[in-house]
């Protein structure tokens, strides 16, 4: 604290430091990279939104942790939670124009008031995957297939993580079929997706309060016990394709994934470390009803969300501090003021050669200059004093190795 103002974010937000942004960039990179080898076409939209498109699902825990205002025009405006409603308006703005299906994708930043536990804060950047206008059961396997090779690319193995699978559709014929009512279905659905957060005594009231009979609630908690998934037939498809696509090892049914949104119609599903230690690092499913709720006309989508804070904390856990950072690009330094310009030539040759080069900014010794350039991310050194440039070369030093070649003043 100086002069009265914290030193520290926000509660809840984070800034991101340069050995921050090392796991930042990491996760990043590997998102822009699955989601271009999977087709998907990159968007964007503005982090500021209508209230009343952010509120539309009522009832929910979303619309009551919004962070929203009013401008000086007096609009009731607010910061995006997540990015499926800016996508549905953005579809249905040029629904007549745009050719289906879409594959789009974005890294948006996010905000949600809530309460803060490990792996959850009130800002955080998701990577969105969503296909729209496909009924078929590929767009799933597309989507989590695409998931799980941003996981590869970010250097996690197949057995760090399994993708739990279930229908909301599928546990709706279930709940039917026990005699539950279609109109008590959401309630249940929203009840239930509580499960491992609460204990079941406290779902049991919820289902109550939703108007379950006793014998209800106890067959809606039968029915999570469920272990077999080949009475539906878009899930028994959908791990037929993802045995073609070559990830079926890592998915899994699982008749508690329900997710809380409203909005899913069919498929969803989340992503977890197989030791159990973080939050969800994945999740989505199929929401075929979402545009027609902002007056759009009804097409089927399927979306997926991948926030950056469980995966980075994955990350660090699973392969430490030294794999991510890596080496690249070469330190150059110079002895005296006389050499700086031979050190800005040779800088100026290699960045045009393709090079990341940190120059020094300023004459050092050189056993400083070799000191910093060791603690820093470069892969090699060049360090350039008076017979140097008196003999128009100097030794590039490979930092890992030891090894020494001569490069052209």
């Amino acid at each position: 604290m100086a002069g009265g103002v914290s030193f520290e974010p926000p509660r809840g937000m984070r800034d991101f430091y340069p050995e921050d942004m090392v796991w930042r960039n990491r996760v990043f990179d590997a998102f822009r990279a699955a989601g271009e080898a999977a087709g998907f076409k990159p968007y964007d939209a503005c982090v500021v939104e209508n209230y009343d498109l952010l509120a539309r699902k009522a009832g929910e825990e979303v619309g009551e942790q919004l962070y929203h205002f009013f401008d000086k025009s007096e609009r009731h405006i607010a910061l995006r939670a997540e990015m499926t409603p800016t996508l549905a308006r953005m579809v249905a703005a040029r629904q007549k124009e745009l050719q289906f299906p879409l594959k789009w994708t974005t890294i948006a930043q996010c905000f949600r008031y809530e309460r803060m536990t490990k792996g959850r804060k009130r800002e955080h950047y998701q990577w969105n995957l969503d296909i729209i206008g496909e009924d078929s059961v590929l767009a799933e396997v597309e989507v989590i297939g695409a998931a799980c090779d941003a996981l590869r690319r970010m250097g996690l193995a197949d057995s760090d993580y399994k993708v739990h699978v279930s229908s909301r559709k599928f546990l709706g014929e279930l709940l039917a079929g026990s005699g539950i009512s279609a109109d008590k279905h959401a309630q249940v659905f929203l009840a239930l997706d509580k499960r491992g957060k609460m204990p079941d005594s406290e779902i049991a009231a919820m289902l109550g309060d939703g108007g379950l009979s006793d014998a209800e609630t106890e067959a809606a908690f039968a029915i999570m016990e469920t272990k077999d998934c080949s009475a539906s037939p878009e899930l028994t498809e959908m791990f037929r394709l993802a045995e073609v696509a070559g990830f079926a090892d890592r998915l899994v049914f699982d008749i508690g994934v329900i997710r809380g949104l409203s909005y899913y119609t069919g498929i969803v599903f989340e992503c977890f470390d197989t030791a159990g230690e973080f939050r969800a690092v994945f999740g989505g499913g199929r929401y075929d009803n979402l545009l027609t709720t902002i007056g759009g006309e009804a097409t089927s989508a399927v979306g997926l969300g991948f926030g950056d804070v469980v995966v980075t904390e994955l990350l660090k856990a699973r392969l430490g501090g030294e794999t991510v950072a890596g080496r690249k690009g070469v330190a150059v330094g110079f002895m005296f003021p006389d050499q700086r310009d031979a050190a800005l030539r040779l800088a100026a040759k290699l960045r045009s050669q393709g090079e990341c080069v940190d120059l020094a900014l300023r004459e050092q010794k050189p056993k400083k200059f070799f000191s910093r350039a060791g603690s820093s991310c470069a892969a090699k050194a060049v360090f350039i004093g008076p017979d140097d440039v008196a003999k128009g070369s100097a030794r590039i030093k490979d930092l890992s190795t030891g090894e020494e070649t001569e490069v052209a003043l």
